[in-house]
């Protein structure tokens, strides 16, 4: 399975994380700009049989209930991966992480944008993501940069792409740059 659509559910419980949580301030006048929601030191880590799938950690965040929206402010990952599951053992490891200075969650849609430096390492598929801006199309199943900003794409074997207008499909594993791109591939022999 391609560690591109494992971030998808990255992706997806960043939208959910908070979807149970509401507070309600009573009388405070609603055209004031108040969160409705305020964290700060947030560690949530997700479980699936008892095992770890992902955590997540973020300095601060917001919640607003009627624009069902979410901001956090220097936001980390990991996603987990069993690499003993045939074995019986508990022998977890981090698969991906990364991470972003600001993310902007919406949650009617899943929609997520990541913002002041991002950084997406995916160790399974030998591939780090760098930029200083993604979004995440939940209904497209669509990663994109911002058309204007650089985003470097880099594995350990040399292979170094930087480029303007990057977007990656994770329905047919597809990425592509739409504008200037320059780099090296690296071919490895069979």
């Amino acid at each position: 399975m391609s560690k591109l659509s494992i971030l998808i559910p990255i992706f997806l419980l960043l939208a959910c994380i908070f979807m149970g949580c509401s507070f309600d301030y009573g009388g405070i006048d609603e055209d004031d700009n108040r969160p409705d929601i305020i964290m700060e030191g947030i560690e949530y880590v997700r479980v699936r049989g008892g095992d770890p799938i992902v955590r997540f950690q973020a300095e601060y965040a917001e919640r607003w209930e009627e624009n069902q929206i979410m901001e956090i402010n220097e936001l980390s990952f990991e996603q987990f991966e069993n690499r003993s599951e045939a074995s019986g053992s508990d022998d977890f490891s981090t698969d991906a992480y990364g991470g972003a200075g600001r993310a902007r969650i919406e949650l009617g849609s899943g929609d997520v944008f990541l913002g002041r430096g991002v950084i997406i390492n995916i160790e399974s598929e030998d591939i780090i993501i760098r930029t200083e801006e993604l979004e995440w199309l939940d209904r497209e199943r669509l990663l994109r940069g911002n058309p204007d900003d650089l985003v470097e794409v880099e594995r350990s074997d040399g292979t170094f792409f930087t480029g303007r207008g990057f977007s990656a499909e994770a329905r047919s594993r597809r990425w592509e740059f739409l504008g200037e791109v320059m780099g090296s591939y690296v071919e490895e022999d069979d």
